[in-house]
Parts: structure tokens; sequence; C-alpha cells
């Protein structure tokens, strides 16, 4: 993929976002990608987290809420809703934000995408305190 300027500085916010939001968890899923699809790595870093993430009108917080609440009632993105949730832990939501947030899911999701989301919590919230979730 041809680079111009204004890419270069698509990417470079976008790292800046994604080492902020998701810290290793985005750099993992990055370099994942490295062999198979550079060219989709690259757009996933400029588009979302160099266009979108770096938006004036919501703070981080917002944001993970809104991708915690998306990823939860998909019911089919598991993977990317923990990486989001430790995304949201790095960015200050509390583990109860987290919770209520997947709980609401419940309303317009349904019971099983929710269930779903709070296990994917619960993994994430065992992992960060150094223990296996059961």
């Amino acid at each position: 993929m041809p680079t111009n300027p204004q890419s270069d500085d698509r990417y470079q916010r976008g790292l800046k976002a994604l080492s902020e939001i998701d810290g290793q968890a985005g750099e993992r899923v990055i370099t994942a990608m490295a062999d198979i699809a550079p060219d989709f790595a690259r757009m996933l870093i400029e588009f979302p987290f160099g266009d979108v993430y770096t938006r004036p009108g919501l703070d981080l917080r917002s944001r993970e809420v809104a991708t915690i609440a998306a990823l939860t009632a998909m019911g089919t993105a598991t993977p990317q809703l923990e990486v989001h949730i430790e995304a949201g832990l790095n960015v200050g939501l509390s583990q109860e934000e987290i919770v209520e947030t997947i709980i609401q899911m419940a309303v317009y999701a349904g019971f099983p995408a929710a269930l779903n989301g709070l296990f994917a919590a619960k993994r994430v919230f065992a992992a960060r305190a150094g223990h296996e979730a059961a």
C-alpha cells in the first residue's frame, strides 16, 4: 500500500492511540496480522485508531463503553470484546462499569449475548489479577 504524508500522519496518530488504549493487546493483534495481511493491519491502525478514536466529542472512556456495548450486542466478537474490556480498564473504566455496560445489553441483545460478555469480562478480570478464569 503506497504511503503519503496524510496517511503517515494517520498511522502515527493511530499507533499512539492504539498504544494508549489497547496497550500490548492491540500490538499483539497488529503483529499477528503482519504475515497474512499487513495492509489490513495498517488500515486497522489508521481508520479506527488514527481517525475515529482521536476525534473530539467523546473521551476514551465513553468510546470504550460504546465499543464494549456494541461488541457484547454483536455476540460474535468475543476475542475483540476481550481486547476492548482490557482497553476499558486501561482508560479508567472500573470493573463495575464494564459489568453494568454488559448487563445493560441483555435488554437490547438478549441474555445469551450478555452472558457471553460477562464470561469474557470474567476472563479478562482474572487474567489481570493473575488468575485463570473458570
